[in-house]
């Protein structure tokens, strides 16, 4: 679930961590639909790509205090690197989320 601190509202969404390096290499690839988030962290690189995806997906870039600085959509096969440095990538299909930058989350 994620925890918006800034709003108070618990989202009741599966978070799945992206916490090794199949699991960020595989990512959301080949899927046809999701109805959870996948959460990104300790990676090199924040760019992103969405080769080999199904359908549209929304990316949310966070700093190290899990607030969100810059938010993307994102068609399959493109390509996005982001403006500003970010600790967490959490990505999602398409308006499942209906997060603002700025906001401060919480994963629990």
């Amino acid at each position: 679930m994620i925890l918006n601190k800034t709003t108070g509202e618990i989202i009741k969404i599966r978070v799945i961590s992206a916490d090794n390096f199949y699991k960020r290499f595989k990512g959301l690839m080949g899927k046809k639909d999701i109805d959870y988030a996948l959460l990104f962290s300790n990676f090199l690189d924040p760019s992103i790509h969405t080769s080999f995806m199904r359908f549209t997906i929304d990316v949310y870039f966070l700093d190290e205090n899990k607030i969100i600085l810059e938010k993307t959509t994102l068609k399959p096969w493109k390509f996005y690197k982001p403006e500003k440095k970010a600790k967490y990538i959490l990505e999602t299909k398409k308006d499942l989320l209906k997060l603002k930058i700025g906001e401060k989350l919480d994963f629990i």
